[in-house]
């Protein structure tokens, strides 16, 4: 395959066209959630993430599982645990079988920020979809995400 192969260039415009999706997405979503919340889209995603672990086995993220989760590294990832930690959204103790691990917890006036916020999320995310399924290149792309709802988990 060469650079100028045809398949080639419409496998980098497509990515092009995901990667601008992606781009107004977030964009959207972190300035409502910045706006109305103080709380990135990051740290959101981060709460959103750490809300739905559970104490049993199996029930606790490793750092490196939340750091998939949220698309970053896991020093990116445990500064942002830090600084929602600092804001007191979040907590960290020893896992009591294991004392090399750390579990982080979200505290209740962390649950109470993601519940108010996640509203603001949605609605925000909703409008994004909305304007860019009106543009003929991203239209394809809106639908598959539309089609995926449910079907995909994190971590």
């Amino acid at each position: 395959m060469t650079a100028t192969d045809p398949a080639m260039t419409a496998l980098a415009h497509s990515w092009s066209a995901l990667s601008l999706l992606h781009g107004r997405i977030e964009n959207r979503v972190e300035r409502a959630l910045q706006t109305r919340h103080q709380l990135s889209a990051r740290e959101y995603s981060l709460l959103d993430v750490l809300s739905r672990q559970h104490d049993g086995e199996g029930g606790h993220l490793q750092m490196r599982q939340v750091a998939d989760s949220v698309v970053l590294s896991q020093s990116a990832t445990t500064r942002l645990v830090t600084r929602l930690e600092d804001r007191g959204l979040l907590s960290r103790y020893l896992c009591p079988t294991d004392r090399r691990g750390i579990y982080t917890d979200v505290t209740e006036d962390g649950r109470r920020l993601l519940e108010e916020a996640r509203p603001t999320h949605n609605t925000a995310l909703r409008e994004a979809l909305d304007q860019a399924a009106a543009e003929p290149v991203l239209a394809p792309l809106v639908q598959a995400v539309q089609q995926l709802q449910g079907g995909v988990h994190s971590a």
